[in-house]
């Protein structure tokens, strides 16, 4: 039995079963047969969630770049290790071997540390999915500074909190990025950024679509240079298993982002363990995931679990629908991909097309199918697996979080059956439980309540940057000695969850997290508006789409509500970026109120959702003749 590489539902059975009753032993046993290590861990696990504290393989030093390139130079120096697919299918895909790989880091942390660039401190990211965005993320990792990677579709404020919060000391970034058929100006939206960020002292640009951009003499250098007068060596820092090794923001529910703070030791572990086990990746495989690396999933398995592994990853620059709707499949059939990874929105959008987009690709290769970012739905489940695998290629719906690391609940291929809609079984060394309201642990089967995790396990979030004390209170106060997820979830009669969305003000959209706090305080900021609130609905495509209660501070039949309407989410593109507009705005004269003046959102929810007829006893309001007029109005 294989404890690394789970085959059969019988080994995870046993495997899960070692995990979670001798829980230091199995992760020891795994970190030291699979990873280099400079020094052995004094102790694999020290943990107190009242703190919250948690340490793993303490003691223990190394490199996460060494387990990722040098490692493999013995046996797989050119094999490729990230298969660049251009934006453009007329530009030639680039195949980046673990021995270029090797000399490209090395180069790219040369220039950090000719640029000031030392353990510990802060590097911004704001790219596209080009090379330079890996190889910059892997340099960061080789010297031991701390790389927090930008997502290249958030605004010039969104970026410049994020820089500015975490004192990021350089930023790189391209002179523009191509998306489909249009080309965004990644260099003006930086330029706008640092006009508030004193703490960067340095940029620098990879050129990518060579347009005509403002350099600041002293701030600003193009990168290619540099990186051709760089040494070809780096020898890599050794760090603390503990050692920081990115923050990487997710919204919360108050306006600041968090900046989720991941460790070098265990997040390697965990990451690659679940990518070996949910992709069932094999030597000469070829595995896509069409993330962005501004997320955690391309963190986690477009980067660090695939290269831990010595597998071939590919990086895609494109959109699913450039040049046509059939992208995604022509990409499958051109590198032979074997494992496919992508959200639910993107099936649901592929799967309202017309199927000959579809049949036209031979998919023969595709072995794993996976799902990520959100719960999918049925519908979408029986496209993907009838007409993506055809039958053949099982579906890993998988669910975790930027603060988990690596995923945490999901079927194992050709090991787990699967049901739709359902995330399955916790991996190994996961311990689950649901959680009712008034902090009772739910025995037995069927249950439904709010998911948390009652053991630590190597990949979890250390802190968030600068604030341990917002950490805490997150996720260590709602449920006493517990990690609570935020989300609510269900198990059936044989021990399956299936996830049933967030419980607090977080709305996923196209499977990314937006808290609704930052996107009222936006909608605030027009001088028209004097109160917002911002609520899910169910979307086909998206999932969820946003929908916007709108109070104005003065209300009359002269005003032009399109206009408004435009405008207010004008304002959402420029303080969070496109992924935040709202689907609706409704204009209304009032919100329903408790007496202490809270808004009750869950009525507001109801409403667009269509569900204005089933709201429950709404006499305890301070305004429910409000309720009917925001019925009467809806959009």
């Amino acid at each position: 039995m294989s404890q690394y590489h789970i085959k059969n539902l019988e080994e995870y059975f046993q495997v899960y079963r070692k995990s979670v009753r001798e829980p230091e032993a199995f992760w020891g046993e795994i970190a030291e047969e699979h990873f280099q290590w400079k020094k052995p861990w004094e102790k694999v696990l020290d943990w107190d969630f009242t703190k919250p504290e948690v340490q793993w393989f303490q003691g223990a030093k190394l490199n996460i770049t060494e387990n990722c390139i040098d490692r493999h130079l013995h046996t797989r120096a050119d094999k490729t290790a990230i298969l660049f697919e251009p934006n453009n299918p007329d530009e030639a895909a680039q195949p980046i071997t673990y021995r270029q790989l090797h000399e490209r880091v090395c180069q790219f942390a040369n220039v950090l540390k000719e640029k000031g660039i030392s353990k510990g401190d802060r590097v911004c990211i704001y790219l596209p999915m080009i090379p330079e965005l890996a190889i910059s993320v892997l340099a960061c990792a080789r010297i031991g500074a701390i790389h927090s990677v930008v997502f290249a579709g958030f605004s010039a404020t969104a970026l410049a909190t994020r820089v500015n919060d975490a004192s990021c000391k350089m930023m790189i970034t391209s002179d523009g990025s191509y998306r489909g058929a249009k080309t965004i100006d990644l260099k003006g939206i930086v330029d706008e950024a640092l006009e508030s960020c004193s703490c960067v002292e340095n940029v620098l640009v990879a050129k990518r679509i060579n347009s005509d951009i403002y350099m600041k003499k002293g701030r600003d250098y193009w990168l290619q240079p540099l990186l051709d007068a760089a040494h070809k060596n780096c020898t890599p820092e050794v760090m603390d298993a503990e050692d920081p090794l990115f923050i990487l923001y997710t919204s919360g529910s108050t306006g600041q982002p968090k900046g989720m703070v991941h460790s070098t030791g265990g997040y390697m572990v965990y990451s690659a363990y679940t990518f070996k086990n949910i992709f069932q990746y094999q030597e000469n495989d070829v595995y896509w995931c069409t993330a962005d690396i501004g997320w955690i999933t391309g963190h986690s398995y477009i980067v660090y679990g695939p290269l831990a592994n010595g597998a071939t990853t590919v990086m895609f620059e494109g959109v699913p629908t450039y040049p046509d709707w059939g992208r995604f499949w022509q990409i499958v059939e051109k590198h032979k991909i074997n494992q496919f990874y992508t959200a639910p929105t993107a099936i649901r959008a592929l799967a309202k097309e017309n199927l000959s987009h579809v049949e036209k690709y031979d998919l023969s290769s595709l072995k794993v199918l996976g799902t990520v970012g959100e719960p999918i739905n049925e519908e979408a489940w029986h496209w993907y697996n009838d007409n993506i695998g055809k039958k053949n290629s099982p579906i890993v719906d998988t669910w975790w979080q930027t603060e988990t690391g690596g995923i945490m609940i999901s079927p194992i291929p050709f090991a787990t059956p699967t049901i739709p809609t359902f995330a399955t079984l916790p991996l190994p060394g996961i311990q689950p439980c649901l959680m009712n309201e008034q902090g009772t642990e739910l025995d037995g089967n069927p249950a439904h309540g709010r998911l948390c995790i009652k053991f630590p396990w190597p990949s979890m979030a250390r802190t968030i940057w600068g604030n341990h004390r917002r950490y805490k209170d997150t996720y260590f106060t709602a449920f006493e000695n517990k990690y609570f997820t935020g989300d609510g979830a269900l198990r059936d009669q044989t021990g399956y969850y299936r996830i049933t969305g967030r419980v607090d003000d977080v709305i996923i959209v196209s499977g990314h997290n937006l808290g609704t706090a930052p996107i009222e305080d936006a909608i605030n900021e027009h001088p028209a508006v004097a109160e917002s609130a911002v609520v899910g609905f169910p979307h086909d495509i998206k999932g969820n789409a946003l929908y916007g209660y709108v109070i104005l501070k003065e209300t009359g039949e002269g005003r032009d509500h399109d206009n408004l309407r435009s405008e207010i989410n004008q304002l959402i593109t420029e303080r969070i970026g496109p992924i935040a507009k709202l689907n609706k705005i409704q204009f209304t004269s009032g919100l329903p109120k408790t007496r202490s003046g809270k808004i009750m959102r869950r009525i507001l929810r109801k409403i667009a959702c269509d569900e204005g007829d089933n709201l429950g006893d709404i006499s305890t309001l301070l305004n429910p003749e409000i309720v009917e007029q925001i019925k009467k109005e809806v959009v």
